[in-house]
């Protein structure tokens, strides 16, 4: 039984100390698998991994080497930040696989790059006529970045003429889960005077609704619990 229990302690506590990790290597560490990332990802997670199993380790022990590790990839993210040139060594740089529309053979050899793996990437970006791109470049975290040509770019309302607002405010969301987002109303200088107002206009009382959001144009979302729809066109099993 104490050996279970010290299982369950070690697991809650890995679980804890990698939330915090991640907290502190970042967003854009945690959402770009670069080099060092991919490195630290591992190791922590092998760490992490041995603490909440292998209780024939000293329990400090990971810890120690759960701190040290994450203390050198915040100092490999920090350096990354400063120099252009450590930051090339840790997370890569990006590489042009095809350019002006020709494919550059040897760049695709150095990323052990293959034909099949182009065209993959090349359809998920869209385009499935390799004829229609004119420049690829695989980023330092993997995917790949495409730039058409000109006759295959999308149209936009611009190319068209259309007259559109030079400014869009930033969708906000005022109720989630039924629960009134206090912070966003003192943010943005919103009252929920205002919003019972809406409400009442609308014939609706806050406890049946389940989002609100003011979208980008400024008009009011809201989504209720009971959405009244008899026949939905798909029930999760």
């Amino acid at each position: 039984m104490v050996g279970i229990f010290d299982v369950i302690v070690r697991t809650l506590i890995a679980f804890v100390l990698l939330i915090y990790i991640a907290h502190l290597l970042g967003k854009q560490t945690i959402s770009q698998m670069t080099y060092h990332d991919f490195i630290a990802s591992l190791t922590l997670g092998s760490i992490a991994g041995n603490l909440t199993f292998n209780t024939s380790i000293r329990f400090s022990h990971f810890i120690i080497a759960l701190i040290i590790f994450s203390g050198i990839t915040f100092l490999a993210t920090l350096v990354s930040l400063k120099n252009r040139n450590a930051r090339a060594l840790l997370s890569g740089e990006p590489t042009v696989v095809i350019e002006n529309g020709k494919i550059l053979e040897e760049n695709m050899k150095k990323l052990k790059f293959t034909m099949d793996s182009l065209n993959q990437a090349l359809r998920g970006k869209d385009a499935f006529d390799i004829d229609e791109v004119e420049y690829a470049i695989v980023e330092a975290d993997g995917h790949l970045s495409v730039l058409k040509k000109p006759p295959h770019r999308n149209v936009t309302k611009k190319d068209l003429g259309i007259f559109t607002p030079t400014h869009s405010a930033f969708p906000i969301e005022l109720i989630m889960d039924g629960q009134i987002v206090d912070k966003n109303f003192t943010q943005n200088q919103l009252t929920k005077s205002w919003l019972f107002t809406e409400l009442e206009q609308r014939g609706l009382a806050l406890p049946s609704v389940s989002y609100c959001v003011r979208g980008t144009n400024g008009q009011l979302y809201f989504d209720l619990y009971k959405d009244k729809i008899t026949s939905p066109v798909d029930i999760e099993s």
